[in-house]
């Protein structure tokens, strides 16, 4: 994302992939919805321009030598379709039935996605925050800009303060986590861990703080009540019947999104991004979680179902912290690791302790020692406790 010195707008990624598909410029201009495509005439990257007498644009296209029978496949089936057509839309449209509560969506949590995301959704480790307090103060952070003052806190940019539609988180998971395990979850629990995503962020659904409500339950029928607090802050506007048109309008104007202005009949190759007034913010991690978060845990809940990490059990941080993934890669005594040991076992500590970018966390997101975290790791290249 980015945050524009001149305008100071946000703009959405769904409105920049949109741009690619009706922009007028450098893509060129959008065709009739009633004008017929062909296959041949996709020259930019995933914009498939009409063939019109022998030209697709300014480009001529020699249509002697098309063969559209090749690769055109076939009508799909209508349960095909159906099995295929698993996209939920804004709004929650497509959703399916089932529910789920914040308390069961905190058990799912604590033993499929902590070891990423962090207690209570805070990040570390090079995986995104999910929170980082309520999100009617992080919402307050979008207007912030570091162009003016690069000490400033930049925008926060998580799910409660930032994304328009919640709908798009319960796909997202459903669809993608957790990681290397995904699609795995069922419906029911997709739903619980979406309710302690809202709960994390203190938002509402319809009349319900669900950040207060630890037993509140989220289903299909109530999902549309979801209140996210950013809906309405991107541009262009892309929602309602005149969408597309607003966003065909919005990027013709190059100076909306900081392009340089060229004339109509010209294309633009290089250069075409004045970047001057773009600063790209990085996410935060654990240390600008406001208010600052307290993970004190008095009262454990009992059958949590994590394994407690202790450094006389391996196998029990094991479970806890590293098994989601390495369950299915790498996992405990696999031939797979001599790929990996062959560099020697320093550097396999190194990668461990540290963590790798868009990898692990560091220590598989335990607290234990560096020496502890070896033996942890011994355990997992071997498949033995020694």
């Amino acid at each position: 994302m980015f945050k524009l010195e001149k305008s100071k707008l946000l703009i959405s990624a769904s409105a920049v992939s949109l741009a690619a598909l009706f922009a007028a410029g450098c893509m060129g201009n959008a065709a009739p919805s009633n004008t017929s495509y062909a296959t041949a005439g996709d020259i930019a990257g995933g914009v498939v321009y009409p063939i019109k007498n022998g030209q697709t644009g300014p480009y001529a296209v020699n249509e002697k030598a098309l063969d559209n029978s090749v690769y055109q496949g076939r009508v799909p089936t209508a349960n095909e379709l159906k099995a295929w057509d698993k996209d939920i839309q804004a709004g929650g449209v497509g959703l399916p039935e089932g529910e789920g509560s914040v308390e069961e969506g905190e058990e799912i949590y604590e033993s499929k996605c902590v070891m990423c995301h962090g207690d209570f959704g805070s990040g570390g480790g090079g995986y995104p925050s999910l929170s980082k307090g309520p999100a009617a103060e992080g919402q307050a952070t979008l207007t912030n800009n570091r162009w003016k003052d690069p000490e400033a806190d930049g925008p926060s940019r998580y799910f409660g303060s930032y994304w328009p539609e919640a709908s798009t988180m319960w796909w997202y998971i459903k669809d993608g986590m957790p990681h290397p395990k995904s699609k795995t979850l069922t419906d029911n629990e997709v739903y619980a861990l979406t309710a302690y995503m809202l709960a994390i962020n203190e938002l509402s659904v319809g009349d319900v703080n669900v950040g207060e409500d630890d037993e509140f339950v989220l289903s299909k029928d109530n999902f549309k009540d979801i209140i996210m607090p950013n809906k309405d802050g991107f541009e262009p506007k892309v929602h309602g019947k005149d969408g597309l048109n607003n966003v065909r309008k919005y990027f013709a104007v190059p100076e909306n999104f900081g392009a340089i202005k060229v004339k109509e009949d010209e294309r633009c190759m290089t250069n075409c991004q004045d970047t001057d007034n773009i600063v790209r913010v990085a996410n935060g991690g654990i240390s600008d979680f406001h208010p600052p978060m307290s993970v004190e845990r008095s009262m454990p809940k009992e059958n949590h179902g994590m394994a407690v990490t202790t450094k006389k059990d391996p196998v029990a941080t094991y479970k806890a912290n590293c098994s989601m993934c390495h369950d299915s890669y790498l996992a405990p005594g696999s031939s797979e690791w001599a790929a990996y040991t062959g560099k020697g076992m320093d550097k396999v500590y190194a990668n461990a302790i540290a963590g790798t970018p868009g990898g692990m966390p560091a220590k598989g997101g335990s607290s234990l020692s560096d020496s502890d975290f070896k033996l942890v790791v011994n355990y997992i290249v071997s498949g033995k406790v020694k």
